[in-house]
């Protein structure tokens, strides 16, 4: 199951912190990989950044410093152009879409799910689009497994008939299945598919060309493998059961978006400008709002969590499965942002595995892009 590592968030910030500090610790070796590989103490140093990872490790990374890409990279297996699954990554295509729909006055984030489906039970007509954005409609996280074969009517039945884990706008329960019912309501209210709606109003005015489900032309040599934690390859994301159209709506809408660290830098370059949304609609996507933990300081915005750390405002998501991880990240305080994805979070010789990973490459992307000053 795609999701995001909700936990991660404290580790983030304080990875981040560290990193901006004129003191900064030397970065622990980081794990990602594609190839099975055999522990080894020798690093590889990527591209202008620098960063030290692994040998026998795979991924890809690329970085964005006052709107201007400075770096794309891969290492390993990978390159810049290798294509990705960016799990639960996909959340924040998502929630933008919806925001450019609310801009177009396609649609209000304060809709009820009764103005978009039919027969909504009382228990769920107070549930709006702004709850599923922020994982505080109640519902539960998903129906079934990612790659189980439901389609559309059935997911938004499901979700109708399911049981609610608390009343709409209580609490904050982080829900795949609320982001598929958006992914929905982007069809509904745009007239067109999801993945054809995010190629014409987010992709194509950003420049990226690597990004989607199945309009690419995928060439499947550029396509990375997944890796299980017995090193054992778990094919590429459209080799599990896909609908033509993509994958099946338990993933759809919330995770599963193929792309590239090149795309993916091109995507934080115009979120820095205003190709794809203007300002009062990026104020929108990541005005921080439901709070993730009781007591905590993380609270979710629209696809993306929003954190403070001691030099500024964090913006990120992750997203993953037992094979592959993506972060996204952005320091609005700083022009800076980064994107990272690897496709074999954890390996058998027990060299590296994404806890380790995530602080390591995290710190080091802040280290070398930050000004400390």
């Amino acid at each position: 199951m795609h999701a995001r590592l909700t936990g991660a968030t404290a580790l983030l910030a304080a990875a981040l912190a560290v990193a901006a500090c004129d003191d900064a610790a030397d970065p622990a070796p980081a794990p990602a990989s594609s190839e099975p590989t055999t522990s080894t103490a020798d690093e590889l140093p990527v591209g202008d950044l620098g960063l030290d990872l692994p040998a026998g490790s795979s991924g890809s990374v690329s970085a964005v410093v006052d709107g201007e890409v400075v770096s794309c990279d891969g290492w390993g297996e990978s390159g810049c152009d290798t294509v990705h699954d960016i799990g639960s990554v996909t959340k924040q295509f998502t929630a933008a879409a919806v925001v450019k729909l609310a801009s177009q006055g396609r649609l209000a984030v304060t809709d009820g799910l009764g103005r978009w489906f039919a027969d909504v039970p009382p228990d769920k007509r107070d549930i709006t689009v702004r709850h599923l954005l922020t994982h505080t409609a109640g519902l539960v996280d998903a129906l079934g497994d990612d790659y189980d074969p439901l389609d559309r009517d059935a997911m938004v039945a499901g979700a109708l008939g399911s049981r609610l884990r608390s009343e709409p706008g209580r609490r904050y329960h982080y829900s795949n299945l609320g982001y598929s019912l958006l992914a929905a309501i982007v069809e509904e209210a745009s007239g067109q598919d999801y993945e054809a709606y995010l190629r014409a109003e987010l992709f194509e005015p950003a420049g990226m060309t690597r990004t989607g489900y199945v309009l690419p032309d995928w060439d499947d040599e550029e396509v990375a493998l997944e890796y299980d934690a017995r090193d054992r390859s778990q094919g590429r994301p459209f080799d599990h059961p896909w609908a033509e159209d993509g994958p099946y709506w338990n993933l759809r809408g919330n995770g599963g978006i193929l792309s590239t660290a090149g795309d993916m830098s091109r995507w934080l370059a115009a979120l820095d400008g205003e190709a794809v949304l203007d300002e009062a609609a990026k104020a929108e996507l990541f005005r921080p709002r439901a709070q993730e933990e009781p007591g905590g300081s993380t609270r979710y915005a629209y696809g993306w969590v929003v954190a403070e750390a001691p030099f500024g405002t964090v913006e990120w998501h992750n997203g993953g499965n037992d094979w592959s991880y993506a972060e996204i990240t952005r320091l609005p305080g700083s022009d800076v942002s980064f994107f990272w994805v690897t496709n074999h979070v954890r390996s058998r010789a027990g060299d590296w595995d994404l806890d380790r990973l995530r602080p390591s490459l995290t710190e080091q992307l802040a280290e070398r892009l930050v000004d400390p000053a």
